[in-house]
C-alpha cells in the first residue's frame, strides 16, 4: 500500500503562486508514476498534470501549460505543483494520484488509471 498528503494549498489571490506537495510514504521502495487532478465544485475530476517515474515524460491539460509545472524529488518521495499567474477558473481541490502498475498511452488521463489517492488539498483563488 502507498499513502499519499498532499499539502501546501490555501486561499490566493488572482495572479499569485502556491506550490502544492504530494508526499508518498509506505510501500516506496519503486518509484510510481504520479499524476494530479482536480475538482471544482459542482464539477467532475479532471485531470491536470502527469509525470513518469524518473521525471522524465510529463502531460499538461491546455489550460495550464506555461502556467504550472511538476516535479519530484525521488529521494523524498515527493511530487511538487508549481501554480503560477493563478486564475479564479484554477479553484478546485487538487489531488494527488499513483498508479500501482506502469501507465501506457492516454491512460494518465483517466483517473480508473490509478490506484492510490490523496485526500486533496483546496486551492482557492479569489479575483
Amino acid at each position: 500500500q502507498v499513502q499519499l498528503v498532499e499539502s501546501g494549498g490555501g486561499l490566493v489571490q488572482a495572479g499569485d503562486s502556491l506550490r502544492l506537495s504530494c508526499a508518498a510514504s509506505g510501500r516506496t521502495s519503486r518509484t510510481y508514476a504520479m499524476g494530479w487532478f482536480r475538482q471544482a465544485p459542482g464539477k467532475e475530476r479532471e485531470f491536470v498534470v502527469y509525470i513518469s517515474w524518473n521525471g522524465g515524460t510529463t502531460y499538461y491539460t491546455d489550460s495550464v501549460k506555461g502556467r504550472f509545472t511538476i516535479s519530484r524529488d525521488n529521494a523524498k518521495n515527493t511530487v511538487y505543483l508549481q501554480m503560477n499567474s493563478l486564475k479564479p477558473e484554477d479553484t478546485a481541490i487538487y489531488y494527488c494520484a499513483a498508479p500501482a502498475v506502469p501507465i501506457y498511452g492516454s491512460a494518465y488521463l483517466r483517473m480508473s488509471a490509478y490506484d492510490y489517492w490523496g485526500q486533496g488539498t483546496q486551492v482557492t483563488v479569489s479575483s
